[in-house]
This record gives structure tokens, C-alpha cells and sequence, in this order.
């Protein structure tokens, strides 16, 4: 294959990975097609084939990529707001507003876990999002900010507990696909759950660490 073929079959893969990216998060991943995938971009089926194998493969492309994406947000906020305390609970907000979106809520923690496994989307969730949380712990750890040996085993606890504020928060907040249920709770105070979710995280995270003034 010459180099501007190669160009070319990037550009396409890329742009079937667009797609399927928007795609998926618009209408939810039973609702798309390979066809679907493909005739947004205007190429055929077997080349949706040719790039990624098929359906699941392509959805694993996609929820890897919005790991990376809230990964490089949730960077962005803790470097924005200094290193140590701040910059662990301004990245653990910043988590809960990008996963909070609701279509990327229903793709990465509703969806993705059903579809990919529960074993390999926690390995990607690893990877990602509570690698990050990790080495913030741990820069923390080491400058005795926080217990010995605790970083691995907070990173674990505090992941878990945001993915699940996250959800509850769509619940709360009545969203559609949020669970069973939802409907009933929207207009219950909702609107203050994210509040309450913030406020508590604070208090996790200074019983670790200690306050931040974030």
C-alpha cells in the first residue's frame, strides 16, 4: 500500500469513528447499524468491516475514546487548579460534569458495561480515568499528605462512588434511561442533588487529605 493509500484508508477509519462517535451517543448503540455507520460516511458496510471488525469492536473504539476525552478534561481542571488538594477535588468535579452528560453517562456507564463486559470496561476505566485519580493520589501519598499505601485502594474507592454519583444524579434529575424510576423522582429536589453530591465528595476527599480550597 502507497503512502497517500494509507492516508486514505486513516481518513476514512477516522472519519467512520466520527460517526459512530455521534452515532452512538445520539441514538444509543442497539439503534446503530453498521450500514448506519458507514452510509454517514458514504462508504460501504464492508468497509466499516474492513476498519474495525464489526459493530462492537467500532463501540469499543468509541467508549475508549470518551475515556481519553474526560481523562484529558479532568487533567485540564486539576492542573488548572494547582497542584495537591485543589487539584484532586477540582478533577473529581470535573469528572462528574463530564460523565454527567447524559449521553455520555448512558454510553460509558450504562451501555459500555453491557456490551463490552463488566471485567473489560473496569480494565478501561482503569486505564483512563482512575489511572489519572491514581497518580494524583499518589503524588499526594508521597508528599505524606496521605496515608502510606492508600492511594491504589482510595483511586478504587473514589472511582467506583463517582460513577455511581453520576448515575444517581440522573435519576434524580429524572433523565430518561437514567433507571427505574426516574420519572417519579424528576422534580423531587433534583436540582439540588448535584449540590449535595459536591459537597459530600468534599468531605470524602478532606477526610483523606484534608480541606482544599477549591
Amino acid at each position: 500500500m502507497g503512502r497517500s493509500s494509507r492516508e486514505e484508508s486513516l481518513r476514512t477509519r477516522a472519519a467512520l469513528l466520527d460517526a459512530a462517535r455521534g452515532l452512538f451517543l445520539e441514538r444509543g448503540f442497539d439503534a446503530v447499524s453498521v450500514e448506519d455507520v458507514g452510509r454517514a460516511v458514504g462508504v460501504t458496510r464492508g468497509a466499516v468491516y474492513h476498519h474495525f471488525g464489526g459493530k462492537r469492536p467500532l463501540f469499543e473504539e468509541v467508549v475508549a475514546g470518551l475515556h481519553r476525552e474526560i481523562a484529558v478534561q479532568v487533567g485540564r481542571a486539576a492542573e488548572a487548579a494547582g497542584p495537591g488538594r485543589p487539584g484532586l477535588v477540582a478533577g473529581c468535579l470535573a469528572f462528574l460534569d463530564a460523565a454527567g452528560a447524559p449521553a455520555v453517562r448512558r454510553t460509558l456507564l450504562l451501555e459500555a458495561p453491557a456490551v463490552l463486559g463488566w471485567r473489560h470496561w473496569r480494565s478501561l476505566d482503569a486505564d483512563h480515568s482512575r489511572a489519572l485519580l491514581e497518580r494524583g493520589l499518589r503524588a499526594l501519598e508521597e508528599a505524606g499528605e496521605l496515608a502510606a499505601g492508600s492511594a491504589t485502594a482510595a483511586a478504587t474507592l473514589l472511582s467506583g462512588a463517582m460513577n455511581e454519583a453520576v448515575l444517581w444524579l440522573a435519576e434524580e434529575e429524572g433523565e430518561e434511561g437514567a433507571g427505574e424510576g426516574a420519572g417519579e423522582k424528576a422534580g423531587k429536589g433534583g436540582g439540588g442533588a448535584r449540590a449535595r453530591i459536591d459537597e459530600t465528595l468534599r468531605r470524602i476527599l478532606e477526610s483523606l487529605v484534608g480541606p482544599a480550597d477549591v
